[in-house]
């Protein structure tokens, strides 16, 4: 995915996140066909992108505690 593509993004804050400005996850879901993680902290650091059934796939993880 370029930056370009990126640039469309809308990013939200996960519901997970806390609001101590600590470990805060933003994701973006307004891309066709993919689903974009990334770390608040750093907005122009580096960018996850996953299909829709490998981000079931993740968040099924982190619900289930494998991934923290």
């Amino acid at each position: 995915m370029t930056s370009a593509e990126l640039s469309k993004a809308a990013w939200r804050k996960s519901s997970r996140s806390g609001n101590n400005g600590g470990q805060c996850v933003e994701v973006a879901g307004n891309l066709p066909g993919l689903v974009a993680v990334r770390d608040s902290k750093n907005p122009a650091g580096p960018v996850l992108v996953l299909g829709p059934a490998a981000w079931r796939v993740f968040v099924g993880g982190v619900k289930g505690g494998e991934i923290s």
